[in-house]
C-alpha cells in the first residue's frame, strides 16, 4: 500500500520546498558530527574522550518511539509537520550560541547541548519525512530523494566545511553565532510547504487511525522493506568507518584523505545521488539497488584484496574509497523510496521513520564492531567479512524487492 498524498504546490517547488527542508537538518549535523570534533581533539580531547560523542546517535536510533506522537499531535491548529518543523528549527537555532557558554575543550559542557540538538534534529526529521512521503507522488519519489541526498552532501560543505572555516577564521563564538544564522535560511521553506491530500481534502483527526509501531509490523509489505533496510548497509558499516584509518597506515597523506572525504566527495556524492534517480526512475527498484549493491561489493573487495597484498598500488584503493563516498549518498536515494512506497497516509512519519531507524542502527552495529574487529584480526579480515556481508545482503534485498513487486501486482 502507499502514500498517497501529495503538495498542492507543481513539482519544481515542491522539490525546492524539500531541498530547504532537509538542508535545516544537514547544516546543523554536519557542524556537529563533522567541523566540532576536529576542534575538539585540536583542544585537547582524548579520542577514548570523544568515544562519548556516540551519544549523539542515540535521538536518530530511537526516534521511532515518539514518531506517532509527531503524527498525531499538532503543534499549530492549522500547520501540523509544518508547525513541528518551525519548533524545532528554532529550538536549533537558539541551542547553537549556547557553545558560547563553554570554552572549546570542555566536552562534559559540549555533550548535553548536541545531544539537545540531536533531540530536535531527531524530530524534525520525523515531521520532514513525514510530509515528504504525502507530497511525493510515486513518479517523483525519485527525484525527492535524490534533492534529500543532495541537501545531506551539501550540509557537509555548509556545517562541516564551512564550520571549521569559520572557527579558523573567527574562532569559536564566531562559529557559533554564523552557523546559528546559517541554520535561520531553511525557515523560508516552511510557507511552500502544502499539507493537503491528492483530491484537496484532508484527513479529519477523528476519522484517521490512531499511529502506532504496530500498525507497521502487521504489514508482511512493510515488514519486507524492514529486512531490507536491516540488511543492505550491514557491510558498509563494517568497511567505511575503517577506511581513512587504512588509509593513514597505507601512508596515504592528510591532504589526500581530505580530499576524498570532504568538498570533492560531497560533490561525488550529489553526481551519484542525480544518476541512481535516474536509474530508479528508468528501471525500477530492484534494477537500481542490484547496481548500487554490486558496486558496494566490488568496492569492499578492492580494500581486501589491497589490505590482504594482493592489489599493489593506490590507484584502484583511491577508487574505491570514492566509490563508497558515491554509494554512501546515493544509496538511499532507492532506500527511501522504497520506505515511502510502504507508508501508510495516515502515520507516514511512524511507517518512515522505523525504516529509517532500522537502516541507521544496522549501519551504526557495523561501526562500534570495526574498529574492534580491526584490532583483533586486521584489516584484510575485516574487509572480506564486509564484502561478504555485502554479498549476502544484495542477494537478500534484491529476493525481497521481486517478491514485494509480485505481491503487489497480485493485489492489482
Amino acid at each position: 500500500m502507499t502514500a498517497s498524498g501529495s503538495a498542492r504546490a507543481g513539482p519544481p517547488r515542491l522539490l525546492l520546498v524539500l531541498a530547504g527542508l532537509y538542508l535545516a537538518q544537514a547544516i546543523p549535523t554536519s557542524l556537529f558530527v563533522t567541523a566540532i570534533p576536529p576542534i575538539l581533539r585540536q583542544e585537547g580531547v582524548t579520542r577514548t574522550a570523544l568515544g562519548a560523542l556516540g551519544l549523539l546517535a542515540i535521538p536518530g536510533v530511537l526516534k521511532f518511539l515518539w514518531a506517532p506522537l509527531v503524527d498525531r499531535l499538532r503543534p499549530v491548529a492549522r500547520a501540523h509537520r509544518a508547525g513541528w518543523i518551525v519548533l524545532t528549527q528554532i529550538g536549533v537555532v537558539l541551542a547553537v550560541p549556547a557553545l558560547l557558554l563553554i570554552r572549546p575543550g570542555d566536552l562534559l559542557g559540549f555533550i548535553p547541548i548536541a545531544f539537545a540538538i540531536a533531540m530536535l534534529i531527531s524530530t524534525q526529521e520525523i515531521a520532514t519525512d513525514g510530509y515528504a512521503t504525502l507530497a511525493l507522488p510515486p513518479n517523483r519519489r525519485a527525484a525527492g530523494n535524490a534533492v534529500q541526498s543532495g541537501a545531506a552532501a551539501a550540509g557537509v560543505v555548509l556545517g562541516g566545511s564551512l564550520g571549521l572555516l569559520l572557527h579558523h577564521r573567527l574562532g569559536w563564538s564566531g562559529m557559533a553565532l554564523g552557523m546559528a544564522g546559517l541554520c535561520l535560511l531553511p525557515l523560508m521553506a516552511v510557507p511552500g510547504m502544502r499539507e493537503h491530500l491528492q483530491d484537496g481534502g484532508e484527513i479529519r483527526p477523528a476519522a484517521r487511525p490512531r499511529p502506532r509501531i504496530a500498525a507497521f509490523l502487521q504489514r508482511p509489505e512493510a515488514r519486507r522493506i524492514l529486512w531490507i533496510a536491516l540488511l543492505f548497509r550491514a557491510g558498509e558499516g563494517l568497511v567505511k568507518p575503517m577506511e581513512a584509518p587504512y588509509l593513514v597506515d597505507a601512508r596515504v597523506g592528510l591532504d589526500a584523505i581530505a580530499l576524498l572525504a570532504g568538498a570533492s566527495a560531497a560533490i561525488a556524492g550529489m553526481a551519484g545521488t542525480v544518476l541512481l534517480a535516474w536509474l530508479l526512475q528508468r528501471r525500477g527498484a530492484a534494477v537500481a539497488l542490484g547496481v548500487i549493491g554490486t558496486l558496494r561489493v566490488l568496492a569492499c573487495l578492492v580494500f581486501a584484496l589491497h589490505a590482504a597484498g594482493l592489489l599493489p598500488g593506490l590507484q584502484l584503493l583511491f577508487g574505491a574509497a570514492a566509490l563508497q563516498t558515491l554509494i554512501r549518498y546515493s544509496e538511499l536515494v532507492v532506500l527511501y523510496s522504497l520506505f515511502m512506497a510502504v507508508a501508510l497516509p495516515a502515520q507516514p512519519g511512524t511507517d518512515f521513520t522505523i525504516l529509517a531507524c532500522a537502516q541507521y542502527a544496522a549501519y551504526l552495529l557495523g561501526s562500534v564492531l570495526s574498529g574492534a574487529l580491526a584490532d583483533g584480526f586486521g584489516y584484510a579480515w575485516l574487509f572480506s567479512l564486509g564484502t561478504l556481508i555485502s554479498m549476502v545482503a544484495l542477494v537478500g534485498s534484491l529476493a525481497l524487492v521481486r517478491a514485494q513487486d509480485r505481491a503487489a501486482h497480485r493485489v492489482k
